[in-house]
């Protein structure tokens, strides 16, 4: 009896976590074909690192045509029917997914308490969801993991072991979102597109919204990106103005909600805040500008 006590003490503390990556066919010599074998070989270590303690379901979207890159231990969820080319005209065409698509099949593909969305170029280490559920239970209903940046010289996902020893360099960009599926319902993400800025800010911006105790953790060895750039190459500008106008769009629809005293830094003395959102290229300054004059207000009113 003590014994089944003790199991059922154990499994209504077990987390429950559902992480899902956006896998497709990277074109011939792309970085990307070595950066999604290392990703999903580093999630299903985690996983395994992980099953005493916390029940994790590894997840994909992807189109029809790309089902055969998802990886053997991978749920692939409802092929992504559509693409931001089907949305805006662009003298360029890129087949980019919609952020929420792939967010709602997280969320209606799972029964898991905290969601996980990752950018598939991104590998974690064994630890990942042990660490994952320890932030959780200290009270984190929402918060992004910084990634370490590490030298591009790995030429096979045979050498994971040595990517996980390496120390890498602090990069200041959010690309791992982990969140409370109850907070899911209320984002406003309009139709934001992967693989281009604003994807990063816009989910964030909803963390930090509607998450009672958001958080980021920027020295965490928890994530790791092959490759030192800080910023990947410039995304064509037709794509950048899409996203920027979406994103815009998306925070006016919570408008109300919005708090920059959620942010990191947000209760600091005023010109200390904006100078550090200003230097971080996560934090919308503009978007700080506009909320400022309301946050002032509100604090006078009071």
């Amino acid at each position: 009896m003590v014994h089944l006590f003790r199991y059922l003490a154990n499994e209504m503390d077990r987390v429950r976590l559902a992480h899902i990556i956006n896998v497709f066919r990277p074109p011939a010599g792309s970085d990307l074909i070595l950066a999604q074998e290392v990703t999903a070989l580093s999630m299903l270590r985690a996983q395994e690192e992980a099953k005493n303690q916390v029940e994790v379901t590894l997840m994909t979207a992807q189109t029809v045509e790309d089902e055969v890159m998802v990886p053997n231990g991978f749920h692939a969820t409802k092929y992504l029917e559509r693409d931001v080319t089907d949305l805006h005209k662009f003298s360029r065409p890129m087949p980019l997914p919609i952020l929420r698509d792939i967010l709602d099949r997280l969320y209606h593909e799972s029964e898991a308490d905290y969601l996980i969305f990752t950018n598939v170029d991104i590998g974690v280490q064994p630890d990942f969801y042990l660490k994952v559920a320890e932030f959780i239970r200290a009270g984190h209903d929402a918060f992004m993991i910084n990634r370490r940046r590490i030298p591009a010289k790995y030429r096979s996902a045979d050498q994971i072991n040595e990517m996980y020893a390496e120390k890498g360099l602090k990069h200041p960009g959010f690309d791992c979102f982990v969140f409370h599926r109850d907070l899911y319902p209320k984002f406003s993400l309009a139709e934001v597109c992967t693989g281009v800025p604003y994807i990063e800010i816009t989910l964030s911006q909803n963390l930090f919204c509607f998450a009672e105790n958001p958080k980021v953790f920027t020295d965490e060895f928890l994530t790791f990106h092959i490759g030192l750039e800080i910023f990947n190459k410039r995304a064509p500008k037709e794509y950048l103005s899409y996203n920027g106008r979406q994103f815009w769009k998306a925070m006016e629809k919570i408008w109300p909600e919005l708090d920059s005293a959620k942010w990191p830094h947000g209760n600091e003395f005023i010109l200390t805040r904006m100078v550090k959102w200003g230097l971080h290229p996560c934090y919308p300054i503009r978007l700080a500008l506009k909320l400022e004059p309301r946050r002032w207000f509100r604090q006078t009113s009071d």
